[in-house]
């Protein structure tokens, strides 16, 4: 005779529905552990340099091309382009963000495009600095 033990758990959902739970009781249940990514600026950059390498080898003729085969709007795409605009100093640091788990991005992509949008590279190492010491690291 097999014997199999079930803990269950009845819960009531705010709609008024009764859901009904089964777990092991040999084996309780460990929190799912959030997985490790990059950042999405660091994402965004690498493939800014990657569109911008594409444009100037011929493979696509200009940022509309891109857009459209990206199925992106055009401001969008501008957007993700204007991260090369960048200090040298500031991609490397952004490209090399470390990995990390669950919760906000370090740095947020809209800081990001305003440094971007200040056409002195000291000027964004100064606004990269204040928004760099507030990232958590």
């Amino acid at each position: 005779m097999i014997s199999v033990k079930r803990r269950i758990e009845v819960k009531n959902t705010p709609t008024g529905k009764r859901l009904v739970l089964a777990s092991s009781a040999a084996a309780p249940a460990e929190p799912p552990q959030p997985e490790a990514r990059v950042p999405n600026v660091s994402r965004l950059l690498a493939l800014a340099i990657r569109f911008e390498e594409q444009i100037r080898s011929g493979a696509v003729c200009d940022q509309s091309a891109l857009a459209r085969r990206l199925k992106v709007t055009q401001p969008r795409m501008t957007q993700i382009m204007n991260l090369t605009l960048l200090a040298p100093a500031i991609q490397e640091q952004v490209l090399s963000m470390k990995v990390f788990s669950g919760g906000r991005d370090p740095v947020n992509e809209r800081r990001l495009r305003r440094i971007a949008g200040e056409p002195c590279w000291r000027r964004q190492m100064e606004m990269w600095h204040r928004i760099a010491l507030k990232a958590p690291h």
